[in-house]
């Protein structure tokens, strides 16, 4: 008994050749040229091309990423003039973590007659990198009836195919939505075509992705009709998460550290064959409101100069207890607040919110004529908020920008 083979299963390759060539003019003439277009090999009309429209079997065993299938091709022959019984096939994989047994079949094959073979075709996707070892197994029993068995090993690498980096941005409006940033550069030698890219939500937000531009009634991809990735080209995919009404409702809810979903990447290499990667769950560490969460459900982005503007302030109860909240204003040297400091906004219940409407002038601190027909940006600070219960002020400062334009009034002016 013996191995016949043990072949990894991959896809073909175009063949390539070395075109020879010269000028007419030379010794050979048209030699070459002619010997060029009677190779079949050749690409007709495109003969010094050196990509031909032949297929070539794979000649080494080739590189395998993650994510990828591997199939393999096992042959058992029996190399004996004897017929042997009860033969038995296993082929396993050993990786540095576990033993997967990938055989089709467990049970055993009554007999192998002379110059016969037993095959058997695996597969599996690969899910870690590094160091893989197919053992392959076959046990027999003689015509004497002794039980033999024999064993080979069949080591090989596994490489990563993407390097993925991810960046968390959180929203400076009074949502709790969350904005990730995926980062996916091709690490490998050829290029991939990116069948999906998606974000996979966990079960406390709802995603959009922002990977479309629209044009007219149809959208496209922002990166366009081609959606190949060269070798060492890195692509951004953003998304939007939201948090669900149900866990939007509560302040205070999604705070700590929170799981945002795991991404879903798909895609192709050479002639077709496919790989696949989800990453782990992503986590992200939510902000800290403290006890009192101070965010704008209004402001406009830009205002005229000593001129008055409306904003509207949202104030979140995150603690655990009730709050008696006073409201005081101070000016700052650039915005002025319009209304009355020290007023009681009532108790605040936790995880209740309250909206109050505000109205602010901007100042300049620059000379009138060096700022006429010019702009800056000034920064909305000085609000207070005192629970009596406790004595305790909370101070913001640094709230928000906006943008404070002076219109050109003319040399009459």
């Amino acid at each position: 008994m013996s191995f016949s083979s043990v072949m990894r299963l991959t896809k073909p390759t175009l063949f390539t050749n070395m075109p020879v060539t010269c000028e007419d003019r030379d010794l050979p003439g048209d030699l070459f040229g002619q010997l060029m277009r009677e190779d079949p090999s050749t690409i007709k009309g495109a003969e010094t091309l050196m990509l031909g429209e032949m297929l070539t079997l794979p000649q080494n065993f080739g590189n395998i990423f993650l994510g990828e299938t591997f199939s393999s091709y096992i042959s058992v022959h029996n190399d004996s003039n004897q017929v042997v019984k009860d033969i038995l096939v296993k082929a396993d994989l050993q990786t540095s973590s576990q033993r997967l047994n990938l055989s089709a079949s467990n049970s055993a094959v009554a007999e192998l007659r002379p110059e016969c073979c037993i095959d058997d075709v695996i597969h599996h996707e690969v899910k870690e990198i590094g160091t893989h070892i197919l053992v392959c197994a076959v046990s027999y029993t003689t015509q004497s009836g002794d039980k033999l068995y024999f064993r080979k090993f069949f080591k090989f690498q596994v490489l990563k195919p993407l390097d993925v980096k991810t960046k968390f941005y959180n929203a400076e409006v009074s949502t709790d939505e969350v904005f990730l940033e995926a980062q996916i550069q091709n690490i490998t030698t050829s290029p991939m075509f990116m069948e999906k890219v998606s974000l996979e939500p966990s079960m406390m937000y709802n995603v959009t992705e922002l990977n479309t531009v629209t044009l007219g009634e149809g959208s496209e991809s922002t990166f366009g009709k081609m959606a190949y990735l060269q070798p060492m080209d890195t692509r951004q995919y953003l998304y939007c998460l939201k948090p669900k009404p149900e866990f939007a409702e509560k302040a205070g809810v999604i705070k700590g550290v929170t799981v945002i979903g795991k991404l879903d990447i798909v895609w192709k290499t050479n002639l077709g064959e496919r790989g696949r990667l989800q990453t782990s769950q992503l986590q992200r560490m939510a902000p800290g409101y403290g006890d009192v969460r101070l965010s704008l459900e209004l402001i406009p982005d830009t205002v005229s100069l000593e001129e008055p503007f409306d904003i509207i302030c949202k104030i979140t109860n995150c603690s655990e207890r009730t709050m008696d909240l006073v409201l005081e204003m101070c000016n700052t040297r650039s915005v002025h607040w319009c209304g009355v400091s020290g007023r009681q906004l009532g108790k605040l219940s936790p995880s209740a919110s309250l909206s109050i409407p505000l109205k602010l002038l901007s100042s300049s601190v620059q000379s009138f004529e060096e700022y006429i027909g010019s702009y800056d940006f000034s920064h909305i600070s000085g609000l207070r908020l005192t629970d009596t219960f406790l004595k305790r002020t909370y101070e913001y400062d640094d709230i928000a920008q906006v943008c404070v334009v002076c219109p050109y009034l003319g040399p009459e002016s």
